[in-house]
Protein backbone atom coordinates (compact mmCIF):
# COMPACT_ATOMS: atom_id res chain seq x y z
CA UNK A 1 0.00 0.00 0.00
CA UNK A 2 1.74 3.36 -1.30
CA UNK A 3 1.63 6.62 1.03
CA UNK A 4 -1.24 8.20 -0.89
CA UNK A 5 -3.34 5.37 -0.10
CA UNK A 6 -2.58 5.32 3.48
CA UNK A 7 -3.10 8.64 3.73
CA UNK A 8 -6.90 7.67 2.25
CA UNK A 9 -7.08 4.86 4.72
CA UNK A 10 -10.23 6.61 6.61
CA UNK A 11 -12.23 6.77 3.15
CA UNK A 12 -11.04 3.59 2.35
CA UNK A 13 -12.43 1.79 5.38
CA UNK A 14 -15.83 3.52 4.79
CA UNK A 15 -16.12 1.63 1.30
CA UNK A 16 -15.53 -1.61 2.87
CA UNK A 17 -18.37 -3.94 1.66
CA UNK A 18 -21.70 -4.18 3.59
CA UNK A 19 -23.61 -7.02 4.07
CA UNK A 20 -27.12 -5.86 3.23
CA UNK A 21 -26.13 -2.98 0.66
CA UNK A 22 -25.04 0.43 2.01
CA UNK A 23 -27.80 2.11 3.92
CA UNK A 24 -29.76 5.44 2.57
CA UNK A 25 -30.82 6.25 5.79
CA UNK A 26 -29.05 9.47 7.34
CA UNK A 27 -28.99 9.71 11.30
CA UNK A 28 -26.58 12.31 13.41
CA UNK A 29 -24.70 10.50 16.75
CA UNK A 30 -22.93 11.52 19.38
CA UNK A 31 -25.12 15.04 19.90
CA UNK A 32 -24.42 14.15 23.83
CA UNK A 33 -21.91 12.34 25.81
CA UNK A 34 -25.13 10.21 27.09
CA UNK A 35 -25.93 9.65 23.18
CA UNK A 36 -23.03 6.33 23.59
CA UNK A 37 -23.21 4.81 26.81
CA UNK A 38 -21.01 1.55 27.37
CA UNK A 39 -21.17 -0.84 30.14
CA UNK A 40 -17.61 -3.02 30.57
CA UNK A 41 -19.07 -6.71 31.55
CA UNK A 42 -16.13 -8.75 33.60
CA UNK A 43 -18.21 -12.03 33.22
CA UNK A 44 -16.93 -12.63 36.78
CA UNK A 45 -16.63 -10.75 40.21
CA UNK A 46 -13.58 -9.27 41.22
CA UNK A 47 -11.51 -12.04 43.56
CA UNK A 48 -11.74 -10.38 46.93
CA UNK A 49 -8.38 -10.28 49.46
CA UNK A 50 -8.23 -7.22 51.95
CA UNK A 51 -4.50 -7.76 51.90
CA UNK A 52 -3.97 -8.31 47.82
CA UNK A 53 -1.85 -5.36 46.39
CA UNK A 54 -4.32 -4.60 43.67
CA UNK A 55 -6.94 -2.34 43.70
CA UNK A 56 -9.32 -3.27 41.25
CA UNK A 57 -11.96 0.16 40.23
CA UNK A 58 -15.18 0.22 38.64
CA UNK A 59 -15.23 3.70 37.12
CA UNK A 60 -17.83 6.06 35.07
CA UNK A 61 -15.97 8.63 33.08
CA UNK A 62 -17.63 10.58 30.34
CA UNK A 63 -15.60 12.99 28.11
CA UNK A 64 -12.49 11.74 29.00
CA UNK A 65 -10.06 8.55 27.65
CA UNK A 66 -9.06 5.38 29.38
CA UNK A 67 -5.32 6.87 29.02
CA UNK A 68 -6.31 9.57 31.30
CA UNK A 69 -7.93 8.09 34.16
CA UNK A 70 -5.16 6.08 34.28
CA UNK A 71 -2.61 8.82 34.33
CA UNK A 72 -5.03 10.64 36.93
CA UNK A 73 -5.07 7.03 39.34
CA UNK A 74 -1.11 7.30 39.35
CA UNK A 75 -0.99 10.62 40.02
CA UNK A 76 -3.04 10.62 43.02
CA UNK A 77 -1.04 7.33 44.44
CA UNK A 78 1.92 8.53 43.57
CA UNK A 79 3.16 5.53 42.03
CA UNK A 80 4.49 5.52 37.85
CA UNK A 81 1.02 4.94 34.89
CA UNK A 82 2.55 1.48 33.22
CA UNK A 83 1.47 0.38 37.23
CA UNK A 84 -2.60 1.16 36.43
CA UNK A 85 -4.08 -1.26 33.92
CA UNK A 86 -7.41 -2.16 32.19
CA UNK A 87 -8.71 -4.64 30.16
CA UNK A 88 -9.94 -2.47 27.28
CA UNK A 89 -10.14 1.35 26.06
CA UNK A 90 -13.30 2.96 26.09
CA UNK A 91 -13.96 6.10 23.85
CA UNK A 92 -13.62 9.56 25.27
CA UNK A 93 -17.00 10.32 23.61
CA UNK A 94 -19.01 8.58 25.28
CA UNK A 95 -20.32 7.91 28.89
CA UNK A 96 -18.84 4.38 30.08
CA UNK A 97 -17.69 2.13 32.88
CA UNK A 98 -14.89 -0.25 33.00
CA UNK A 99 -12.12 -1.42 35.65
CA UNK A 100 -9.22 -0.78 36.12
CA UNK A 101 -6.47 -2.26 38.84
CA UNK A 102 -3.97 -0.33 40.42
CA UNK A 103 -0.80 -2.11 41.69
CA UNK A 104 0.64 -0.77 45.40
CA UNK A 105 2.29 -2.26 48.34
CA UNK A 106 -0.39 -4.69 50.08
CA UNK A 107 0.41 -2.76 53.15
CA UNK A 108 -0.62 1.16 52.02
CA UNK A 109 -4.20 2.21 52.45
CA UNK A 110 -5.76 4.68 50.39
CA UNK A 111 -9.15 6.44 50.65
CA UNK A 112 -10.56 6.14 47.24
CA UNK A 113 -13.55 8.35 48.54
CA UNK A 114 -10.69 11.10 48.06
CA UNK A 115 -10.06 10.92 44.39
CA UNK A 116 -11.25 13.77 42.43
CA UNK A 117 -10.88 14.15 38.71
CA UNK A 118 -13.54 16.53 36.27
CA UNK A 119 -15.89 13.59 34.41
CA UNK A 120 -14.81 10.21 37.00
CA UNK A 121 -16.34 8.80 39.22
CA UNK A 122 -15.14 5.38 41.12
CA UNK A 123 -18.40 3.51 41.25
CA UNK A 124 -16.67 0.53 43.73
CA UNK A 125 -13.04 -0.26 44.93
CA UNK A 126 -12.32 -4.05 45.66
CA UNK A 127 -8.65 -5.13 46.70
CA UNK A 128 -7.10 -8.61 44.62
CA UNK A 129 -4.00 -10.47 44.78
CA UNK A 130 -4.57 -10.77 41.15
CA UNK A 131 -3.62 -7.89 38.09
CA UNK A 132 -6.49 -6.82 35.73
CA UNK A 133 -4.99 -7.72 32.42
CA UNK A 134 -5.86 -6.37 28.93
CA UNK A 135 -9.12 -8.18 27.16
CA UNK A 136 -10.41 -9.70 30.50
CA UNK A 137 -14.02 -8.48 30.29
CA UNK A 138 -16.23 -10.82 28.42
CA UNK A 139 -18.48 -8.83 26.80
CA UNK A 140 -19.58 -4.46 26.50
CA UNK A 141 -23.05 -4.16 26.78
CA UNK A 142 -24.08 -0.44 24.50
CA UNK A 143 -26.74 2.23 24.46
CA UNK A 144 -26.92 3.95 21.29
CA UNK A 145 -29.06 7.01 20.53
CA UNK A 146 -29.33 7.94 16.99
CA UNK A 147 -31.16 11.25 16.34
CA UNK A 148 -32.43 13.25 13.03
CA UNK A 149 -32.98 9.93 11.60
CA UNK A 150 -34.30 10.27 7.72
CA UNK A 151 -36.45 7.13 7.85
CA UNK A 152 -37.65 5.50 11.12
CA UNK A 153 -39.35 2.96 9.20
CA UNK A 154 -36.29 2.16 7.41
CA UNK A 155 -34.09 1.97 9.86
CA UNK A 156 -35.89 -0.56 12.03
CA UNK A 157 -36.38 -2.31 8.68
CA UNK A 158 -32.87 -2.84 8.35
CA UNK A 159 -32.42 -3.26 12.40
CA UNK A 160 -34.54 -7.21 11.67
CA UNK A 161 -31.65 -7.78 8.66
CA UNK A 162 -28.60 -7.28 11.20
CA UNK A 163 -29.92 -10.20 13.47
CA UNK A 164 -28.47 -12.05 11.67
CA UNK A 165 -25.02 -10.97 11.87
CA UNK A 166 -22.71 -8.12 10.72
CA UNK A 167 -19.17 -8.28 9.44
CA UNK A 168 -17.00 -8.02 12.20
CA UNK A 169 -14.72 -4.93 10.37
CA UNK A 170 -12.48 -2.96 13.31
CA UNK A 171 -14.22 0.27 13.59
CA UNK A 172 -12.25 3.28 12.69
CA UNK A 173 -10.79 4.40 15.64
CA UNK A 174 -8.58 1.44 15.78
CA UNK A 175 -6.74 3.26 12.88
CA UNK A 176 -6.11 6.63 14.42
CA UNK A 177 -7.46 10.18 13.05
CA UNK A 178 -7.32 9.89 9.29
CA UNK A 179 -5.81 6.68 9.39
CA UNK A 180 -2.69 7.56 11.00
CA UNK A 181 -1.69 4.52 12.48
CA UNK A 182 -1.60 2.92 9.07
CA UNK A 183 0.88 5.63 8.02
CA UNK A 184 3.05 5.04 11.02
CA UNK A 185 2.98 1.33 10.25
CA UNK A 186 4.08 1.92 6.56
CA UNK A 187 6.86 4.16 7.81
CA UNK A 188 7.99 1.14 10.51
CA UNK A 189 7.76 -1.62 7.81
CA UNK A 190 10.11 0.65 5.52
CA UNK A 191 12.16 0.78 8.21
CA UNK A 192 11.53 3.53 10.72
CA UNK A 193 12.32 2.82 14.50
CA UNK A 194 9.21 3.78 16.88
CA UNK A 195 10.81 3.75 20.44
CA UNK A 196 7.82 4.18 22.39
CA UNK A 197 6.48 0.24 23.17
CA UNK A 198 3.22 0.97 23.40
CA UNK A 199 2.77 3.17 20.43
CA UNK A 200 4.59 0.17 18.48
CA UNK A 201 1.69 -2.16 20.01
CA UNK A 202 -0.90 0.03 19.02
CA UNK A 203 0.60 0.40 15.09
CA UNK A 204 0.91 -3.69 14.67
CA UNK A 205 -2.19 -3.76 15.60
CA UNK A 206 -4.14 -1.51 13.23
CA UNK A 207 -2.07 -2.86 10.60
CA UNK A 208 -2.96 -6.21 11.41
CA UNK A 209 -6.75 -5.08 12.22
CA UNK A 210 -6.71 -3.35 8.43
CA UNK A 211 -5.38 -6.80 6.81
CA UNK A 212 -8.73 -8.44 8.60
CA UNK A 213 -11.00 -6.05 6.96
CA UNK A 214 -9.62 -6.09 4.09
CA UNK A 215 -10.02 -9.88 3.58
CA UNK A 216 -13.10 -9.45 4.96
CA UNK A 217 -14.70 -6.73 2.47
CA UNK A 218 -12.97 -8.89 -0.32
CA UNK A 219 -14.44 -12.30 0.36
CA UNK A 220 -17.93 -10.85 1.49
CA UNK A 221 -17.68 -8.77 -1.98
CA UNK A 222 -16.78 -11.98 -3.99
CA UNK A 223 -18.24 -14.70 -2.25
CA UNK A 224 -20.93 -13.65 -0.17
CA UNK A 225 -21.57 -15.48 3.24
CA UNK A 226 -20.79 -18.82 1.50
CA UNK A 227 -18.07 -20.83 3.46
CA UNK A 228 -14.71 -22.27 1.67
CA UNK A 229 -13.37 -25.53 1.25
CA UNK A 230 -10.73 -25.59 3.97
CA UNK A 231 -12.36 -22.47 5.91
CA UNK A 232 -10.99 -22.79 9.57
CA UNK A 233 -14.19 -22.68 12.01
CA UNK A 234 -13.81 -21.23 15.49
CA UNK A 235 -16.31 -23.10 18.60
CA UNK A 236 -18.29 -19.95 19.92
CA UNK A 237 -16.86 -18.10 22.40
CA UNK A 238 -13.56 -20.08 22.90
CA UNK A 239 -10.62 -20.04 21.04
CA UNK A 240 -10.76 -23.64 19.87
CA UNK A 241 -10.53 -23.63 16.04
CA UNK A 242 -10.74 -26.99 13.74
CA UNK A 243 -10.23 -26.51 9.55
CA UNK A 244 -13.70 -27.58 7.86
CA UNK A 245 -12.14 -29.42 5.06
CA UNK A 246 -15.12 -30.34 3.30
CA UNK A 247 -18.55 -27.89 4.12
CA UNK A 248 -21.47 -30.16 4.21
CA UNK A 249 -24.62 -30.26 5.89
CA UNK A 250 -23.07 -30.63 9.44
CA UNK A 251 -21.30 -27.57 9.28
CA UNK A 252 -24.00 -25.32 7.71
CA UNK A 253 -26.30 -26.36 10.24
CA UNK A 254 -23.83 -25.98 12.90
CA UNK A 255 -22.88 -22.65 11.68
CA UNK A 256 -26.64 -21.43 11.05
CA UNK A 257 -27.33 -22.35 15.02
CA UNK A 258 -23.92 -20.61 16.38
CA UNK A 259 -22.33 -23.14 17.47
CA UNK A 260 -19.43 -22.68 14.75
CA UNK A 261 -17.98 -19.59 13.56
CA UNK A 262 -16.19 -19.07 10.00
CA UNK A 263 -13.11 -17.09 10.88
CA UNK A 264 -10.93 -14.71 8.64
CA UNK A 265 -6.78 -14.16 9.24
CA UNK A 266 -4.99 -11.64 11.95
CA UNK A 267 -1.43 -12.25 10.15
CA UNK A 268 2.06 -12.78 12.00
CA UNK A 269 4.19 -15.39 12.09
CA UNK A 270 3.36 -18.97 11.69
CA UNK A 271 1.29 -21.36 8.94
CA UNK A 272 -1.87 -20.64 8.72
CA UNK A 273 -4.15 -23.34 9.54
CA UNK A 274 -6.48 -22.71 6.07
CA UNK A 275 -6.58 -25.04 3.55
CA UNK A 276 -8.13 -25.78 0.36
CA UNK A 277 -10.06 -22.96 -1.88
CA UNK A 278 -10.44 -20.70 1.22
CA UNK A 279 -6.18 -21.14 1.57
CA UNK A 280 -6.35 -20.13 -2.38
CA UNK A 281 -8.43 -16.63 -1.47
CA UNK A 282 -6.50 -15.92 1.30
CA UNK A 283 -3.12 -15.67 -0.25
CA UNK A 284 -3.92 -14.31 -3.02
CA UNK A 285 -5.43 -11.43 -1.24
CA UNK A 286 -2.37 -10.71 1.55
CA UNK A 287 0.08 -11.35 -1.46
CA UNK A 288 -0.94 -7.62 -2.32
CA UNK A 289 0.68 -6.27 1.25
CA UNK A 290 3.68 -8.39 1.24
CA UNK A 291 5.89 -5.51 2.54
CA UNK A 292 3.16 -5.14 5.52
CA UNK A 293 2.98 -9.19 6.27
CA UNK A 294 6.90 -9.00 6.52
CA UNK A 295 7.03 -6.16 8.73
CA UNK A 296 4.67 -7.98 10.95
CA UNK A 297 6.59 -11.48 10.99
CA UNK A 298 9.74 -8.86 11.71
CA UNK A 299 7.98 -7.35 14.85
CA UNK A 300 7.82 -11.12 16.41
CA UNK A 301 3.78 -11.09 16.27
CA UNK A 302 2.15 -14.62 16.10
CA UNK A 303 -0.78 -14.93 13.39
CA UNK A 304 -4.15 -15.93 15.01
CA UNK A 305 -7.81 -15.96 13.80
CA UNK A 306 -10.55 -13.84 14.11
CA UNK A 307 -14.83 -14.53 13.85
CA UNK A 308 -15.75 -12.89 10.28
CA UNK A 309 -19.35 -12.13 11.96
CA UNK A 310 -20.86 -10.52 14.71
CA UNK A 311 -23.83 -10.78 16.59
CA UNK A 312 -25.62 -8.09 18.47
CA UNK A 313 -26.78 -10.14 21.51
CA UNK A 314 -29.66 -8.80 23.93
CA UNK A 315 -30.64 -6.30 20.87
CA UNK A 316 -33.84 -3.95 22.22
CA UNK A 317 -35.36 -1.13 19.80
CA UNK A 318 -37.50 2.06 20.66
CA UNK A 319 -38.09 5.05 18.56
CA UNK A 320 -39.92 8.05 19.17
CA UNK A 321 -40.77 10.65 16.52
CA UNK A 322 -37.14 10.99 14.78
CA UNK A 323 -35.09 9.28 17.43
CA UNK A 324 -33.86 5.94 17.73
CA UNK A 325 -32.48 4.01 20.33
CA UNK A 326 -30.67 0.63 20.94
CA UNK A 327 -29.36 -1.51 23.19
CA UNK A 328 -27.66 -4.50 22.28
CA UNK A 329 -24.12 -6.61 23.59
CA UNK A 330 -21.40 -7.36 21.91
CA UNK A 331 -17.96 -9.64 22.99
CA UNK A 332 -15.10 -7.76 23.44
CA UNK A 333 -13.03 -7.07 20.83
CA UNK A 334 -16.20 -5.70 18.53
CA UNK A 335 -17.36 -2.77 17.75
CA UNK A 336 -20.27 -1.07 17.98
CA UNK A 337 -19.64 0.88 14.35
CA UNK A 338 -19.88 -2.12 12.55
CA UNK A 339 -23.33 -2.46 13.53
CA UNK A 340 -23.87 1.18 13.43
CA UNK A 341 -22.19 0.79 9.19
CA UNK A 342 -25.24 -1.08 8.21
CA UNK A 343 -28.08 0.52 9.78
CA UNK A 344 -27.39 3.85 8.93
CA UNK A 345 -24.97 6.80 7.13
CA UNK A 346 -23.69 8.05 10.94
CA UNK A 347 -22.75 11.68 11.18
CA UNK A 348 -20.97 11.94 14.37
Amino acid sequence: MSNSETAAAAEIMLNETYAYGKPQVQASFKQTPTDFQVNEILGFEPEADVKGQHHWLQIEKSGVNTDHVARALAQFVDIQARNVSFSGMKDRHAVTTQWFSVELPATKLVDWNAFAEPGVRILQAVKSNRKLRRGTHKWNEFSITLRDVSNVNELLARVEKIKAGVPNYFGEQRFGYQGSNLTKAEGMFAGRRIKDRNLRSIVLSAARSYLFNQYVSTRLAQHGTALLAGDVMQLTGSHSFFVAEHIDTTVLQRVASGDIEVTGPMPGRGRSPVQGAAQEFEEALLAQFKPWLEGIERAGVDQSRRAMWLQAENLVVDSEQNVVRLRFRLTTGSFATSVLRELAQVTS
